[in-house]
C-alpha cells in the first residue's frame, strides 16, 4: 500500500514521437502550447514565425489556425516535466542496458540474402514432400502383408506413430493414391523452379534492393549463368518517361536528399540549408523541372514512407500551405490510416484503392489532364482530374509526420 502523500506508479509507454516537436523532430524543449492545443519548442516556433510572411505569421504549423497578434507563449510545465523524465529514463537505459534486456529487448531484424530465402523456401517444400509421403504410407489399409505381418500403416500404428494428421475419413481407394502422386509431382516441379529461379535472380552482396524473383525466360536468356538483366516492364507511358530531381531551393529543413537528388528522406535533425524565401516551412519539396507543355510521366516509390503525398504544383504555391489544399496544387495522399485520398483545388476525394507501393504520375498539358496510377505489373488508374497550364507545374512531395528515415524515391529507367 502506498504511504501518505504517495500515489501508485502506473506504467505508461511513451515514444519520442509522443513528446516530439513537429518542427525540429526532437524532444520538446521549453514547450509552449498554442490556443488550438498543439505544442512546439518555443525556439522552433518563433524561428519559424520569423521566417514567414506577415499574412500567416502567427499560424499554427499543424492546423494553420492563426491570430492577428502574436499569442503569449507560456511554458507548458507538464510537457516539460514529461520530456525531462523521458530523457532521464533514456539515459538510464543507455547506461544500464540490463533493465531493458529484462523487459522487452528490441527485435533486430537482419535482412536475409536472396540465396538464404531461396534455401528456406526449398526446405519448406521438402518438408511438404515428406509429409505427403508420410500420409501416403499411412493411408495403406490395415491388412496382413504377404508374409503375414502388418502393412506399412499397421506397422506404423502398432509402433505408436501418431496418425492424427491424416484425414478423418479412411480413404484407401486408388483415386486417393493418384491424388497423392499428383501432389508429389507438383511439389517436385515447385522445388526445381525455386532452385532455378533463385540461382537466376541471385544478386551481388553489395546490392541493397532485393527484387522479387521471377522464373527465367528461356527465349531471352537460355542459360542462367549468362547474368542477363531482368526484362523491363512494358509501360504505355515509356516514351514520355522523365526522371525529375529534387530542388534544394524549396526543400524543407526537415528533409535531406541523396547525392543523385532522386531520394528525399525525413531527417533526424534539422538541415542547415541557406535561407531562401522559396523554402517550405513544412516537410515538402518540389522538383527542379518546370513542366509547361507536352506530356510527361514519372514514377515514385512510396514503400519506405508511412505518410506521404505525391503530386504537382505551381512554383508560386504558398510555402506554408500543404500540397493539394491550394488552387494551384494536386496530389494523391496516404496518411497511414484510412483510405487513399486525392486532393484537387483544395477538395478531398476518397479513393477505393489500397495503398500503392509505386505511384505513376501522368501529366498531359496538351489536354490539361493529370492522372495518378498504382504501378505493379501494369498501371492501374487511381484518380484523374483537370489541371491548369497557366503557369509551369513542378513535381511536388509531402512527407508527413515525425518519422525520421521515411523516404520517397523517384524511379528511373525501369519502365
Amino acid at each position: 500500500m502506498a504511504g501518505p502523500g504517495c500515489s501508485p506508479a502506473v506504467p505508461v509507454w511513451l515514444t519520442e514521437d509522443d513528446l516530439g516537436c513537429i518542427i525540429c523532430h526532437g524532444l520538446l524543449s521549453w514547450p509552449v502550447t498554442l490556443p488550438c492545443g498543439h505544442s512546439f519548442c518555443r525556439h522552433c516556433l518563433t524561428h519559424l514565425w520569423d521566417s514567414r510572411d506577415a499574412r500567416r505569421r502567427w499560424a499554427c504549423p499543424t492546423c494553420r489556425e492563426g491570430a492577428a497578434q502574436p499569442p503569449r507563449l507560456r511554458k507548458n510545465t507538464l510537457l516539460q516535466d514529461l520530456a525531462d523524465k523521458y530523457s532521464r529514463a533514456a539515459r538510464e537505459l543507455d547506461a544500464d542496458p540490463a533493465p531493458a534486456a529484462r523487459a522487452a529487448p528490441p527485435r533486430v531484424v537482419i535482412p536475409k540474402s536472396l540465396t538464404e530465402v531461396g534455401e528456406e523456401l526449398t526446405g519448406l517444400v521438402q518438408q511438404l514432400v515428406d509429409i505427403v509421403r508420410s500420409l501416403q504410407s499411412q493411408r495403406r489399409p490395415l491388412e496382413p502383408g504377404p508374409d503375414g505381418g502388418l502393412s506399412a500403416e499397421g506397422a506404423a500404428f502398432s509402433s505408436g506413430v501418431d496418425l492424427s494428421l491424416a484425414a478423418p475419413t479412411h480413404v484407401t481407394s486408388s483415386a486417393s493414391e493418384g491424388k497423392m502422386g499428383d501432389i508429389l509431382c507438383s511439389l517436385g516441379e515447385i522445388q526445381e523452379k525455386l532452385r532455378e529461379s533463385f540461382k537466376w535472380k541471385e544478386a551481388p552482396e553489395e546490392q541493397t534492393r532485393v527484387e522479387v524473383p521471377e522464373a527465367p525466360s528461356t527465349s531471352a536468356c537460355p542459360l542462367p549463368n549468362q547474368n542477363c538483366p531482368a526484362p523491363k516492364r512494358a509501360s504505355r507511358f515509356a516514351q514520355w518517361a522523365i526522371s525529375p530531381t529534387f530542388d534544394l531551393r524549396s526543400i524543407s529543413h526537415s528533409l535531406w536528399v541523396s547525392e543523385d537528388q532522386r531520394t528525399v528522406t525525413v531527417s533526424h535533425h534539422p538541415q542547415s540549408y541557406p535561407w531562401s524565401r522559396e523554402r517550405f516551412s513544412i516537410s515538402q519539396v518540389f522538383c527542379s523541372q518546370a513542366l509547361s507543355s507536352g506530356r510527361q510521366y514519372w514514377e515514385v516509390d512510396t514503400k519506405s514512407c508511412s505518410h506521404w503525398a505525391v503530386g504537382v504544383a505551381s512554383w508560386g504555391m504558398s510555402r506554408d500551405q500543404i500540397l493539394g489544399r491550394t488552387t494551384d496544387s494536386w496530389c494523391v495522399e496516404w496518411k497511414g490510416t484510412g483510405p487513399l485520398a486525392a486532393w484537387s483545388l483544395g477538395k478531398q476525394t476518397l479513393l477505393d484503392s489500397d495503398r500503392p507501393g509505386v505511384v505513376g504520375v501522368w501529366l498531359d498539358l496538351e489536354e490539361g489532364k493529370l492522372a495518378f496510377y498504382s504501378v505493379a505489373s501494369e498501371e492501374t488508374l487511381l484518380y484523374e482530374c483537370e489541371v491548369s497550364a497557366s503557369s509551369p507545374l513542378h513535381p511536388a512531395f509531402w512527407l508527413y509526420g515525425l518519422c525520421p528515415g521515411n523516404s520517397l524515391t523517384i524511379e528511373q529507367g525501369k519502365f
